[in-house]
């Protein structure tokens, strides 16, 4: 397999035989295909990388903490509410992948960034702290480190769209269900949701009393618990109280600090208040507090060949296994968030008001590390740019208001439909510092005892946006089972940009390179129009087939970091896109098989994306927004869910991707630099060179670029696929029931920097899951082991050049992030439902 290393297709080949023998163990169950029952029965089913799972285990997390069952009567119907209206998966013309809260359980997905694993075309890249990370959908994705920009990627919680990225990368408590839209969203979720939606919908109020904990304790220190209480406080007053703690310890282990890194504790509660104030009038109160303090995000070096940055974290030996580290320790990221809604649904009879009134407070104090080395006190490194880096801090804080009124049909008649208004406000405090301290002469690793040169800069500023919006979408039965798609949305955006930067902060230092001093205000405001439209053709209520288009559009943004010039700041452009997609979703019935499929393409203009401008001779970087010139992610999608019988299921899937990006002046891997040369005229494309221009009688030299066509989009894998079989049965006899589940995911190889640096690409590999699971017949009490990652592959989250006294005469360098699970480890997860 191309890509892959000999060890590496020996274990893909060896974890596809153990999965494979899993799902044969049943021969008996597999002999059963065609007697399926109409229900899964025996607990929720795990569903791997595709789930489709059908509406009992939709309800399978309300039902364990005191909401009574749903009566499915046997159609298995899988409802979601990708389109703002209760509907069968199988009827609505989205691709879309529905996760149950159970699932989500039974795969130890404990918060959103491991969606990941469980949900195609959903991939996750690391930042240096939760603010610049970023969800990718089909290979598109936003990770602008100025939060005066929106991600891609909309996340939405009840109903509400939070306001930036870094809201949406938390702990997955109480859910009832994630649905992950794949493909331009806008006309319904917003201006925003260009690449597609992460709807997180959790767990109402029960009718009934009850609750749960849950309980997971893992190798290298990981602790959780969450619980839940719910039930009636009269026959119209309903309430529901989650609450989880979370203390876990990181994996790398810094050598200097002697503390491990990458560790994080984190603490909330929700509590829900609904009241049917009236037979047809239910109104829900919605608070929320959540607190995380993290020494996130450590960087770990997987190659070292400069022997003085060697000689600085001796004892550490760089490798993509290596697990030390030997800096400062002062990188974190510390932020709070404080939520508020309140929903009410006024049922008319032929359709439904629907007022959610959301109100979102967040905060987070950040410090990254650029020079990641043991160097307090100030140590000389030779012939570097610097010999301390630790102060690189910033603070974000802002509130943000919404309002989303909207009118739904009910029931399934030949016309159907979603209207509705929207309005936001949004505002924004955000401040930072830099200071670096030089010394002029010493031996290299030895401590400065005079730092006689230190650069420092500062900036601050507020930003403010306005955005309104008029939207629908009507479905029409036109003839037999052909119906018409049609959708617009209308919106409105105004900016507002104010900020002031500073430089030589303190007596005797410089100001620091590539920021100057400046201050002003700027403000832009913009109209655009989106829209949808389509066919869709029902064959019968469980195989339906469409087509559809879709314009999408994300607002132009303004910039509140360094190095921004206030006084002009032009920030991006809005950015478009025009999206193509065919599928067909069939559900056999009796459940015994489902299948969706898709097929898109989906080409964006003036995408925006962060540039990472880098000085090889200062050794200072800085993150600049720019608009890629154009972008485009094609491919095919499967989904299927074979359930041979009542006890035995197995979820596949299969994603082929092409992601290409053409985008001008990115900064040129450091290894090609030294031979850049000169050109007045014919640019050249996928080469690093130096651009000389000559403007007025002024003729100027740019650093090494590189003009990038047809390049790989960061972290879009051309092939995905996962298989999950899962067994359970009842053993009447002694009142027990049990599970056994496997579940393998690959993707092939991954480039993680848009300049398309031969070094930050990463192999394909493959992961595999166990977990073994017993609990009495009415799992009250529930137990069960894991093992994430079992052949103990390595992979990184995000790879790219070191910036410690990284040149162009010293460019392989590189460091980059991974997660807890690119190492085997063990847990088990214990639960009481009462």
């Amino acid at each position: 397999m191309k890509g892959i290393g000999f060890d590496a297709r020996l274990r893909l080949l060896a974890s596809a035989a153990l999965v494979t023998g899993l799902a044969g163990l049943p021969t008996t169950v597999l002999a059963q295909a065609g007697q399926a029952a109409s229900s899964t029965g025996g607990g929720p089913h795990a569903q791997g990388s595709a789930v489709l799972l059908d509406q009992s285990q939709l309800d399978a997390t309300s039902e364990q903490a005191g909401v009574p069952d749903v009566d499915n009567s046997g159609t298995n119907d899988i409802v979601v509410t990708a389109q703002k209206r209760s509907e069968r998966l199988v009827q609505v013309p989205v691709a879309v992948t529905a996760v149950s809260g159970a699932a989500l359980a039974s795969q130890q997905i404990n918060d959103s960034q491991s969606l990941s694993r469980i949900v195609p075309s959903l991939t996750f890249q690391q930042g240096a702290n939760p603010t610049n990370t970023s969800f990718r959908i089909r290979g598109v994705g936003t990770a602008l480190f100025s939060q005066g920009t929106e991600s891609a990627v909309s996340v939405v919680v009840d109903g509400v769209v939070t306001a930036r990225a870094g809201q949406g990368f938390s702990d997955l408590v109480d859910v009832e269900r994630v649905e992950v839209l794949r493909g331009p969203q806008g006309t319904l979720f917003g201006k925003n949701a260009t690449a597609g939606v992460v709807n997180v919908v959790t767990a109402r109020p029960g009718k009934d009393f009850g609750g749960r904990i849950d309980g997971t304790i893992a190798e290298h220190g990981e602790y959780r618990l969450k619980g839940t209480v719910t039930g009636p406080i009269s026959d119209t007053l309903r309430a529901r109280l989650t609450g989880f703690y979370n203390d876990v310890r990181g994996t790398l282990y810094n050598v200097s600090t002697k503390n491990y890194d990458n560790s994080s504790k984190s603490w909330g509660a929700r509590g829900k208040l609904e009241w049917d104030a009236t037979p047809n009038l239910n109104l829900l109160l919605t608070g929320e507090y959540r607190k995380t303090e993290t020494n996130c995000c450590q960087r770990v070096y997987v190659r070292i060949d400069n022997p003085i940055v060697q000689q600085f974290l001796t004892p550490m030996v760089a490798s993509v296994s290596n697990r030390l580290s030997n800096n400062d320790g002062a990188t974190f990221a510390n932020p709070v968030q404080i939520n508020a809604a309140l929903e009410a649904n006024w049922d008319l009879g032929f359709a439904t008001v629907t007022s959610i009134s959301a109100f979102q407070r967040f905060t987070q104090t950040d410090q990254y590390e650029p020079d990641q080395v043991e160097s307090d006190p100030v140590r000389f490194s030779g012939a570097g740019a610097y010999s301390q880096w630790n102060n690189n801090l910033v603070h974000n804080a802002f509130n943000n208001y919404s309002e989303e009124l909207r009118l739904g049909s009910n029931g399934n008649s030949d016309l159907t439909y979603v209207v509705g208004a929207y309005y936001a406000h949004f505002d924004l405090d955000r401040s930072g510092s830099r200071r670096r301290f030089k010394c002029p002469s010493g031996v290299i690793n030895q401590v400065c005892t005079v730092p006689t040169t230190s650069d420092s800069a500062s900036f601050s500023g507020t930003y403010e946006s306005d955005n309104v919006a008029g939207f629908g979408q009507v479905d029409w039965r036109a003839i037999g089972g052909l119906h018409v798609i049609g959708g617009l949305r209308v919106t409105y955006e105004t900016q507002t940009a104010t900020g002031r930067s500073q430089t030589a902060l303190f007596a005797g230092d410089t100001a620091f390179p590539g920021v100057t001093a400046n201050s002003g205000t700027r403000t832009r405001s913009d109209t655009a129009v989106t829209g949808r439209g389509g066919v869709r053709y029902e064959f019968d209520r469980n195989l339906q087939a469409y087509v559809t288009y879709t314009r999408g559009y994300k607002a132009f943004a303004m910039d509140l970091d360094f190095p921004t010039n206030y006084a002009t700041n032009p920030g991006v452009n809005p950015e478009h896109v025009n999206a193509y997609e065919a599928g067909v979703k069939w559900s056999a019935p009796g459940g015994a098989f489902s299948i969706s499929a898709a097929v898109f393409r989906s080409d964006y203009s003036d995408l925006q994306v962060q540039a990472i401008q880098s000085d090889a001779v200062t050794g200072v970087f800085n993150a600049i927004q720019v608009n890629a010139g154009k972008s485009r992610s094609q491919g095919v999608e499967l989904e299927a869910t074979v359930r041979p019988s009542r006890e035995f299921s197995v979820a596949m899937n299969f994603n082929y991707l092409e992601a290409t990006i053409d985008v001008d002046g990115q900064t040129c891997a450091l290894q090609q630099q030294a031979a850049a040369q000169v050109y007045t005229a014919n640019f050249p494309v996928n080469t690093c060179y130096l651009r000389r221009t000559t403007t007025n009688g002024v003729t100027t030299t740019s650093s090494a670029i590189i003009d990038v066509r047809n390049g790989s989009l960061p972290l879009a894998p051309k092939i995905r696929f996962g298989v999950t079989p899962r067994y359970e049965r009842d053993f009447d006899s002694v009142g027990l029931s049990g599970f056994v589940q496997a579940s393998l995911n690959y993707q092939s190889a991954v480039q993680f920097q848009l300049n398309q640096d031969p070094l930050t690409k990463q192999p394909g590999y493959a992961l595999v899951d166990l977990s073994v699971g017993v609990s009495d017949i009415d799992k009250q009490y529930q137990l069960s082991l894991f093992v994430r990652n079992l052949f103990n592959e390595k992979y990184l989250t995000n790879l790219q050049h070191a910036t410690f006294l990284a040149t162009a005469a010293n460019p392989f360098d590189l460091n980059g992030y991974y997660a807890k699970d690119a190492d085997r480890y063990f847990g088990a997860s214990m639960s009481v439902k009462f």
